[in-house]
């Protein structure tokens, strides 16, 4: 997704610059994108790649500005040519997509994978799920692994859910159960929604989890309010085997507090 981001940390040491990235920020938490635009705009031609990328994004979005793409793709290609990660993720999303822009799988990834060994956890996300699906790209199944184990290792919660269903489904590792279900915990206990239906799933099978029905409904409901496609392949056969009891128990546990997370290896 493409969105204005970054800090004092992220921008040059040299404090007027980041003082002006700091004022600029603070007026687009607030709403004010033509301020934080006015002290973008001379930054971005002073060659500062964030503020270069933070116009492409409000360019992208209509922030502040008339939405226009190719100015979008202008200003996040001087970003990305610049070495920002976030201005390549947010090029690669224009090539992802064909937002304004031919739609280019290949050049999506070699944009993601340009942010990502920067260490941009989104962009490993996205490598990692285009590693998989193959689109456009060769599917390499090590890689995707690698690349989800290292947006896991920042907290992204979808990577947490593929590396579940990379053991499960025995994507260039042995098939491991109790380690998928793990790694789906992980992702559903940080809110993925996919996770969520996944161990629900698993509870409902007794997979490398104890079964227990009312558990299973329980992750299921949050699922599906998450929105997850996948809640549905189970939901059904769930549901109808409770009482309106268990029922009631579920619906009660799937609006409490998610529990705390376990901690990422």
């Amino acid at each position: 997704m493409r969105r204005v981001e970054g800090s004092a940390a992220e921008t040059p040491a040299d404090a007027s610059i980041a003082e002006r990235m700091d004022a600029a920020y603070a007026a687009a938490g607030r709403g004010d994108y033509r301020s934080a635009l006015d002290i973008w705009g001379p930054l971005a031609h002073a060659g500062v790649a964030r503020a270069q990328n933070n116009i492409g994004a409000c360019f992208a979005q209509g922030l502040g500005v008339d939405r226009d793409a190719k100015l979008a793709e202008r200003w996040l290609a001087l970003a990305a040519e610049g070495g920002d990660p976030v201005g390549q993720r947010n090029l690669a999303a224009l090539y992802f997509k064909g937002d304004g822009v031919a739609q280019d799988n290949a050049r999506a990834a070699e944009l993601y994978s340009a942010a990502a060994v920067q260490g941009d956890a989104p962009a490993q996300d996205m490598l990692s799920w285009m590693l998989l699906e193959g689109d456009g790209i060769a599917v390499d199944h090590a890689e995707a692994r690698r690349w989800a184990l290292a947006a896991a290792e920042r907290g992204v919660a979808s990577s947490m859910t593929r590396l579940g269903m990379i053991f499960h489904n025995a994507l260039g590792v042995a098939r491991d159960p109790a380690e998928a279900a793990r790694w789906w915990r992980r992702g559903a206990e940080r809110g993925d929604a996919d996770g969520q239906a996944m161990l629900g799933a698993a509870y409902h099978l007794g997979a490398a989890v104890p079964r227990d029905p009312v558990e299973a409904l329980a992750w299921l409901l949050r699922a599906r309010a998450g929105g997850s496609a996948l809640a549905a392949q189970f939901f059904q056969a769930v549901h109808g085997a409770l009482t309106p009891d268990q029922i009631a128990q579920a619906e009660q546990r799937a609006v409490a507090p998610l529990p705390q997370p376990e901690p990422t290896p």
